[in-house]
Parts: structure tokens; sequence; C-alpha cells
């Protein structure tokens, strides 16, 4: 396997394992984030670390970046009406991947500048939570030429099991809103039925025994069920702890509800997940595990 000089901006929760996997892959790693404690933790296990992100970025045969939202990424690459952005000292022969979950409409201005310079750029949100970062098992979603994904891929099946190429720059955002979106309704719904039969005197256990073998069988039921007992691996039955926060959903139907509106989609059900999950906000919930939408119910 070729060994890449990678540089990575953003050890966030799910950034910081994600640059540890390419570590043990054997990459040469240079990481940066603001907090310098996790800069220092991750060079605690091989990697470099940056003073900048310009100093990460220089010399990268690929950056990776993985930030909270679009201001913050095109923030990072174009810079701010200035010569601050990384546009300015990238390599023609450095891939960019992003890998943040933003709105599709900054990926796009981002990889059209980048390309006006010769760089390639993907969008590659990701879908799996912390576990599935850390453990080298996430999903990619990638949007880019054929080119740039087919050489993204090499990479990011260090950090990832599934990876798709979903179309054009862009298009990997919309994908992972799309899912993300679905994601929530199916979660909300699952809540709901599960509180109706407790409240009619069933055993929540029995209840997702029955409908998983049956028509409402989902990915919820299944493996993150969101009822307090019934699975023990699930964030529920460990006080909701992360997992996929609350607030990170919240955001993303935020995505989704703008990209409907542009579009000019009818999301009904998303729109009522969105005030679910900000509801849900609202009561303090928003560290928890996206699963604990349970609590409305609940209550």
């Amino acid at each position: 396997m070729t060994k890449l000089n990678i540089g990575f901006i953003g050890l966030g929760n799910m950034g910081g394992p994600m640059a540890a996997n390419l570590i043990k892959a054997g990459h040469t790693v240079s990481v940066f984030d603001l907090n310098q404690s996790v800069v220092n933790e991750l060079a605690s296990k091989g990697a470099k670390a940056a003073v900048d992100a310009k100093q990460c970025a220089t010399n990268a045969d690929i950056l990776i970046s993985m930030l909270p939202a679009g201001k913050h990424v095109k923030s990072l690459y174009l810079g701010n009406n200035d010569d601050s952005g990384l546009i300015n000292v990238l390599s023609k022969n450095t891939l960019v991947i992003d890998c943040s979950t933003i709105d599709a409409e900054s990926a796009r201005t981002v990889g059209s500048a980048l390309g006006k310079q010769g760089i390639s750029f993907v969008d590659a949100p990701v879908s799996g939570g912390v576990a599935g970062a850390t453990a080298g098992t996430l999903t990619f979603i990638v949007g880019g030429e054929k080119a740039a994904f087919d050489k993204a891929h090499t990479v990011l099946s260090d950090m990832g099991k599934n990876i798709f190429h979903a179309g054009d720059i862009g298009a990997g955002q919309v994908a992972k809103i799309c899912n993300n979106m679905l994601l929530s309704i199916l979660m909300a719904g699952t809540s709901e039925a599960l509180q109706m039969g407790i409240n009619n005197g069933l055993d929540p256990k029995v209840l997702s025994d029955i409908m998983t073998a049956s028509s409402g069988r989902n990915w919820t039921l299944e493996l993150y069920n969101p009822c307090p007992g019934v699975m023990d691996t699930a964030p529920a039955s460990n006080d909701y702890k992360p997992g996929f926060m609350v607030d990170l959903m919240a955001k993303d139907l935020g995505l989704a509800m703008e990209a409907a509106q542009q579009s000019n989609s009818s999301t009904p059900m998303g729109s009522m997940a969105k005030n679910l999950y900000t509801m849900l906000q609202h009561q303090g919930a928003g560290s928890d595990d996206f699963s604990a939408i349970f609590k409305l119910f609940s209550k």
C-alpha cells in the first residue's frame, strides 16, 4: 500500500479518531486543531503537530478537514477577503477531502474555487458516529469527479468500510442530509410506537422483537433501540451518552430544510422531525444522543 503525506485539520470527536486510524495505517500524518490538547494527544500516537493550518497543508499529498459548518470550511480554504485561505498555499498535486457535514452550496463554492487553481476537491461527509470513527468502519458519501474519488478512495478506506460516489461536488452533502432526515423520522416514529406499547402494558423488549420481525422493522429498532433497557449496547441503556448528539441531528435537519426550500421539495415529516429535535434541544438535551427523543414521548 502507498504511504502518503496527509494533513488533517479538525480533530474533534470524529476527526481525532479518524486521524489516529490514518497513523495506524502507516501514513505520515500532520495534524492541526485550535484545541492544542487534542493535537498533543495525536502527536503522542505518532502524528506531526503543525503550528497552524498552513503548515499542516504544506506538502500534503492529501489534506482532510473535519469542521463544524460551511462558514468554517469556506474560511479555511478561501480566507476572509484576504490571503489567509489555504488556496494560497496548497500544491496543485494535493487532493482536498472535506469530511465536514455542511450545506452543498458551500461545498460547491470551495470546490469550484480550488478547481480554478487546479486543485482537486471532494466533499466526503461521514456516517457512523464516534464509534465508527474509532473502529474505522465509517461510511463515506463522496461528491466529486471520478478521478478525484478514485484517489480519495485509498485513504478513505483506511478510515471506513463503505465508500460511495454520490455524484458531482456537493452530492455527498445532499445524500448525507437525506439519510439523516430519514434517520430522524425513523427514530421519532420508533420512539412513539414503543411508548404507545408501554402505555398499553407491553414489554418494550418483546414489542421491539415483534416489530423487528414484522413490517415495522428498521435500523433504529434493530441496532440502536431508543428505549432504555431494551438493548445493552445502545446509548439509551447508557444514559443516552452519544453516539450522535441531538445538537448534531438538529444541525443536519436544518441543512435538510434549507435544501428542501432551495429545491422546492415537500418534506412535512422532515419538518416535524426538525421541530421535535429543536424542542429536545430547548429541554437541555442537546449533548445527549439523538435517540434521547424517546424522552419526549415517555414524558
